[in-house]
């Protein structure tokens, strides 16, 4: 699809969009982040000081940093994890190479959202029909219902691995994860789920004491390789898979692109 093309059809979806698209009352007044608030008379950054567009950014900023620490969950921890274990650093290779196809989706839906001013779903819908609108969004909830099983096998693992009782810590991980979606604010979300993330920086004393060779990683990001010869061959692109599969999710595109709606980003 060339550019041409694609902005036709962002300019057509823009016009059906804004003879429809009416804010509620969660999307009027003040534009609020986990990390600042952008007043209803704040009409931006541009042509000001750099506090301002710092203050500016860390308002709008949040939904990002979800999407971008979202992928290291339970699913992602086991098959990167299983990765190393059987082939080391030899696959590293596949992360690099999802590194553009990661940021091309999540700023192709950026722009999507701040031309047209409608979600993601709603978008499918008017663009290709009720089929393919339904089909995303059922599918997207099936995927999102077996993501949540996995996070929460993952919790009963750890759990367990650090020797607290099962039963009562899932309970609380579920409670947890209804409160956040309840608090009937985008804002408050923000900060638990930031807060959430946080726990992400833990990875970064964990990989140092590990003791990781530079050498290797450097190789292995460096030079693509189907390790295990021709025997194993079925064994490594299901794992290469794996890894896609739990590098670039469907619920990325919907909500960054919810978020942009509610950030009220334009262009």
């Amino acid at each position: 699809m060339t550019t041409a093309t694609l902005n036709s059809d962002v300019r057509e979806l823009r016009t059906g969009a804004t003879q429809s698209a009416v804010l509620d009352d969660a999307h009027v007044g003040d534009i609020k982040g986990a990390f600042g608030t952008i007043a209803l008379d704040d009409h931006g950054a541009v042509g000001r000081g750099l506090s301002a567009k710092l203050k500016t950014l860390l308002a709008i900023v949040g939904p990002g940093l979800i999407v971008m620490v979202g992928d290291n969950d339970a699913g992602a921890f086991a098959t990167y994890g299983q990765a190393g274990h059987q082939y080391g650093t030899r696959l590293l290779w596949t992360l690099l190479l999802l590194i553009p196809v990661l940021y091309v989706n999540q700023e192709m839906v950026l722009r999507l959202g701040a031309v047209t001013g409608v979600g993601h779903a709603r978008l499918i819908f008017e663009r290709f029909g009720r089929f393919w609108g339904a089909f995303s969004v059922i599918d997207l909830f099936i995927l999102n219902a077996l993501t949540l099983v996995t996070e929460f096998i993952g919790i009963t693992l750890a759990t367990g691995y650090l020797g607290l009782p099962k039963v009562p810590s899932v309970v609380i991980a579920a409670l947890v994860v209804v409160a956040a979606a309840m608090t009937g604010s985008f804002q408050r979300f923000e900060r638990i789920a930031l807060a959430l993330c946080a726990g992400s920086l833990l990875l970064v004393p964990i990989s140092i004491m590990a003791h990781p060779s530079a050498g290797a990683m450097a190789h292995g990001f460096t030079t693509p390789a189907l390790p295990g010869g021709s025997g194993q061959m079925a064994a490594v692109m299901l794992l290469v898979i794996g890894i896609v599969g739990t590098t670039v999710a469907p619920w990325q595109l919907f909500f960054q692109q919810s978020y942009v709606i509610d950030k009220r980003i334009t262009p």
